[in-house]
């Protein structure tokens, strides 16, 4: 190694002799090219000046004709605005446009043709000739051909963990020591490359490093890079706007947001709020509104995805008032929505339905979802669903929810998956929510390292310009080297203090370097300390600009991690360690933030938490010019949701899909698992509807029956098979390709749950609809990912969560860990949640068909959890008249033989056996059985409060479907596979004896026919409840139900279930 550098270094001192060798390695450098954006947006033509006919025109160039007609109306992109045209244009509401509806819609928008033309152009769009234009094929023909997603899915082919990095020509200013060594070292790396080769380059500097290591070179990490802006000032891009006019509207912007939490809390009721947050990220905000973010109609995609910090949801609030798109009363209502008036405390789009998109405040979820969304973009874009080729997914993190499991995760998926359309921006204000992040060391540091590992570019902003002199002045390093061993909680305490003798003191005369600031005043000193890089417009900007061409140019995700201070421009508030639980501002704050930010407020007028402190922007002002200009130049306001309607661009398939099990198996033994997994096949090949379903499974494919799948759908994967596999011998084979339908999540079902969520929301995030069946082990779903499947019902979710192989005996091998009878429970919980427990593959069926229509067919955003067995039994024929029964959660499935006395007996799920077994042994006793499929509880329960209600308030006295069904007073045994308190949800609405029999205890591992004699929901505590509930009624001796406990072997001594 020594030798070969010897060498190298002897080639250049030569070549300066005369040797031409070091100019041929100059001009082999690569250039610092830079693509420039297309800024774009998108609006509805006009359909003004109609096009000349031509007789014998062909489809490409009435296509061309058409897009010159939309660029003359300043439209750009078409396929985002496909699906409003569709659906004004199909007014039969068939789903499909049929000639006269294509020409209309055509003529309308300016092109005239004559009779062929269009015929022409009508079987251009009409890809399957079917007669009409389904809304798939309108957007696929106006769209044209996919462009390419990324650059980063060029790169598949190179060394693995080596995918190019967009950023490889900037150098950061670091100290230069002796330049001409400095340089002679470069050269020499470059001679390395030129002669050895990159691979040999590369473990060259490996070799270095295990050097560097063994001589006490403090370079442990080398993912770690010293402590300055990534970006130096002299490659800084020209600042675009006018900073002036920026800074007037940032200054309103936080001075609104912060007003709008203290002044709500001063009027009472302690609704809460935070100040700091938004104050730590307000530049980076207000630099991407103007500059860098994309909205609904910018084009290539249906704009960009932010994923704010949930506590900085006032600044939000503020902007969207200056643009007139929330009024006064909104932000005076502050925390206070319940009669309609307000907004809401975080982020939330199921209570504003409009405004937000992405919840975040349930910390790690944001930056999980955040990644699995931008990740979903690009599976829309390569299975040809639509183009989201412009689409980026900004996330803000703060840098203590980067603690969170669901954070770091995100960040090596995000790395792994190489997705380049995915921006991160970790908001290092040194602070959570009671102190200091990392107070002994340094966030930033460690935070590059994991991010650096995992894949990502990464942009660090920490100096602001004026501090950021001292940096790139720093000659021999010892600055930075201070600044690196100052741990954060002395940064955070010198921010706070705010006193420039201190920084001087406590910084640059412990490390012997005054002299570096000894041509500053303390003010000055203390006046560039105070400007991070997170609070510089010109250091953001050049930051968010250099991640737009990653994004365009690059094959990684990118990182940047910008330092900023928590409570910025709010002295009292600054760095503080309960600046999160600061709700108010005092009179004294009042005064000094007002002048801080030019308000134009009396000191009286601050003392009323009224209307007159929220400061509007007037009709006219070049303020309010300059921000609609911006915007629109991007494409549209955000944060804004446009969810499209579902239901005026798919059309629905018809019952003959779903229909196969309503003449039962005929013999054959199935598992409701199995049941759903070919209903699913049989969805998934329904056309335009069927490719429009998107699969999770998380790596338990063959357990559901889904194997045979792969070859038919394929699973996604965005870079190909690049393998042959084990089983490509067989017909089953193990198949992927980039266009591949189903998810393969691996074992992660908070990954598959966020990629589930990411396509229930399609609908609204991109406007092309997709519907999620995610199947898993039902004890890791609402166990294990509850708080992700709250913010789904939040978003809006519109799909299907199935848990497989349910219930606590009939997963009978498995053990405690594995058997789920509770979710159905906690699925309850979720006010936009429907459970559903059947017993038969005709239900499993009927409700899937029905959620498909309230999902799709009447856009309702509702979630629909289904229970899936795995025990099999040959399944029934569908009764008749037994449909709304099952969509209601209960109907009659047999009636009683005739008999002395007759019971009700209640089931759901595979435990429905266990009931039918019991008729022919309670009939011994003469007894008759009325059997009762119980498909939900849950929707039994809502249904009966609702009626309730609403006679309790004197409205129309409506009696509940459970009632209707069980409220004679007979008396009625329900038994299921869950634990008892799921059966009990109806047990005021249940007329009669009522008795619950289910499996509270935890599960464990034995043959079924054990498992359920243990937790007593076998047939023979059917029957024993039967006859209990008839003695107890006095209609049979008490002897009877004794002697069939002593028969069948029960014992009334059992141990708590805490116990077992």
């Amino acid at each position: 190694m020594k030798h070969t550098l010897s060498l190298c270094r002897s080639a250049l001192r030569a070549s300066r002799a005369g040797n031409a060798f070091p100019a041929a390695l100059a001009s082999s450098r690569p250039a610092n090219s830079r693509g420039a954006l297309n800024w774009r947006h998108g609006g509805i033509p006009s359909g003004a000046g109609l096009s000349s006919v031509s007789s014998n025109r062909s489809a490409d160039e009435l296509l061309t004709e058409l897009q010159n007609i939309f660029k003359q109306e300043g439209v750009t992109c078409l396929g985002s605005l496909s699906a409003t045209w569709f659906q004004k244009a199909d007014e039969n509401v068939s789903k499909a446009l049929d000639p006269a509806e294509f020409r209309a819609t055509m003529t309308e928008h300016g092109l005239a043709m004559s009779d062929s033309e269009c015929d022409t152009l009508f079987r251009h769009f009409d890809e399957d000739s079917s007669g009409g234009i389904t809304y798939g094929e309108f957007a696929k023909g106006l769209r044209g051909k996919m462009p390419e997603f990324s650059a980063s899915l060029a790169f598949m082919h190179q060394f693995p963990g080596h995918f190019p990095s967009n950023m490889s020509m900037l150098r950061a200013a670091r100290p230069s020591f002796d330049v001409s060594e400095t340089q002679e070292w470069v050269e020499s790396l470059e001679a390395v490359v030129k002669h050895g080769g990159k691979t040999r380059a590369r473990f060259l500097l490996h070799e270095l490093l295990e050097e560097a290591n063994r001589l006490g070179v403090a370079i442990a990490q080398p993912a770690v890079t010293p402590m300055v802006n990534t970006i130096p000032t002299s490659q800084q891009p020209a600042y675009p706007g006018d900073r002036e006019t920026e800074m007037k509207i940032s200054n309103i912007v936080r001075w609104n947001a912060a007003v709008m939490v203290s002044d709500a809390n001063k009027r009472g009721g302690g609704v809460g709020g935070h100040i700091g947050t938004f104050a730590s990220i307000c530049d980076f905000y207000e630099v991407g509104q103007n500059h860098i973010w994309r909205g609904k109609g910018y084009g290539g995609g249906h704009g960009d995805s932010v994923w704010l910090q949930g506590h900085a949801a006032p600044g939000p609030y503020s902007r969207a008032f200056l643009e007139g798109r929330l009024r006064l009363e909104q932000i005076m209502n502050f925390r206070r929505e319940s009669e309609g008036k307000g907004v809401s405390s975080y982020p939330h789009p199921r209570l504003m339905p409009d405004f937000w998109e992405n919840p975040t405040v349930s910390m790690g979820l944001g930056p999980l979802g955040a990644v699995y969304q931008a990740r979903f973009f690009r599976y829309l874009h390569l299975r040809g669903l639509a183009d989201t080729s412009k689409s980026r997914v900004w996330c803000f993190m703060g840098d203590g929810e980067s603690d969170e499991p669901e954070s770091v995760t995100a960040i090596q998926v995000a790395g792994r998956e190489k997705l380049n359309n995915f921006i991160m921006i970790l908001n290092a204000n040194y602070q959570r929510l009671d102190g200091p992040v990392r107070g002994n060391s340094k966030i930033i540091q460690e935070a590059e390292g994991v991010y650096r590992g995992a894949g990502f570019d990464v942009i660090k902003v920490i100096w602001g310009g004026k501090f950021n002199e001292l940096i790139e002045a720093d000659h021999d390093g010892k600055l930075i080297e201070a600044l690196e061993h100052t741990p954060d909680g002395d940064c955070q305490r010198l921010h706070a203090k705010a006193d420039g003798a201190l920084v001087r003191k406590d910084i640059f005369e412990k490390h012997g370097l005054l002299d570096r600031v000894a041509h500053w005043s303390d003010d000055e000193l203390l006046e560039a300390f105070q400007m991070p890089g997170g609070h510089d417009h010109e250091k953001i900007y050049a930051a968010m600009r250099q991640a737009e061409l990653n994004a365009e140019m690059g094959g990684r995700p990118t990182v940047i991690i910008v330092k900023t201070l928590k409570g910025y421009s709010l002295q009292s508030f600054l760095g503080r360690n309960t600046v999160h639980q600061k709700k108010k501002m005092d009179d004294a704050d009042m005064k000094s933030f007002r002048d801080a930010m030019g308000i134009p407020l009396t000191d009286a007028q601050l003392r009323v938490p009224e209307a007159h402190n929220i400061l509007a922007l007037p009709d006219g002002s070049s303020e309010l010019a300059y921000m609609q200009e911006h915007r629109n130049k991007l494409g549209g306001y955000l944060p804004t949701r446009e969810p499209c309607k579902v239901s005026a661009l798919i059309d629905i398939p018809g019952h003959d899909v779903y229909s196969m099990f309503d003449a039962g198996s005929k013999g054959r033994e199935l598992s409701t698992t199995m049941v759903f997994a070919q209903v699913l096949r049989k969805m998934m090949q329904a056309g335009e509807f069927g490719k429009r379903i998107s699969l999770m499974v998380t790596d338990e494919s063959r357990t559901f029956g889904l194997d045979t799948f792969f070859p038919v759908f394929k699973i996604h994967a965005p870079f190909g098979q690049n393998y042959t596999p084990v089983d490509a011998d067989q017909m089953l084979k193990y198949a992927e390709a980039p266009d591949g339908q189903i998810l393969q999540e691996g074992i992660s079902e908070g990954g598959a749950i966020m990629t589930w969520i990411a396509s229930a929301t399609s609908y609204a995030s991109q406007k092309s609809p997709t519907l999620p069946f995610m199947i898993y082990y039902s004890m890791f779903g609402f166990q294990r990912v509850g708080d992700s499947i709250w913010q789904a019902c939040d978003m809006r979710a519109r799909g299907f969560l199935i848990g497989a192989t349910y219930g606590r005996t009939t997963l009978n091998g498995e053990g405690l860990q594995h058997q789920d009878g509770h979710s159905l429970l906690m699925a309850h919980t979720f006010p936009a949640v429907k459970g559903y427990d059947p017993a038969f593959g005709y239900e499993m069926a009927a409700i899937v068909e029905n959620g498909v229509k309230e999902m799709w067919g009447e856009d309702k955003d509702v979630i629909y959890y289904i229970t899936a067995y795995n025990e099999n039994y040959v399944q029934p024929e569908m009764p008749e008249g037994c449909l709304e029964g099952i969509i209601r959660g209960l109907y009659k499935f047999k009636d009683a033989e005739p008999a002395e006395h007759t019971v009700r007996l209640v089931s759901s799920g595979s435990i429905m056996m266990q009931a039918l077994n019991a008729i022919p042994i309670l009939k011994e006793y003469g007894v008759g059985c009325e059997i009762w499929s119980a498909t939900s509880f849950s929707e039994l329960q809502r249904e009966a409060i609702k009626t309730d209600r609403q006679a309790r308030l004197g409205g129309q006295v409506v009696k509940p479907w459970v009632s209707q069904c069980l409220g004679d007073g007979s008396v009625t045994v329900a038994v299921t596979d869950n634990v008892t308190s799921w059966p009990k949800l109806i047990d005021q609405y249940v007329g009669g004896e009522y008795i619950v029999l289910g499996a509270d205890a935890f599960g464990r591992s034995d043959a079924r026919e054990a498992l359920r004699r243990f937790h007593e929901i076998d047939t023979e505590s059917v029957v024993v409840a039967a006859l209990r509930g008839l003695a107890n009624a006095g209609k049979i001796p008490s002897s009877v139900p004794e002697e069939a406990i002593a028969k069948f072997g029960f014992k009334v001594e059992k141990p708590d279930i805490t116990e077992v």
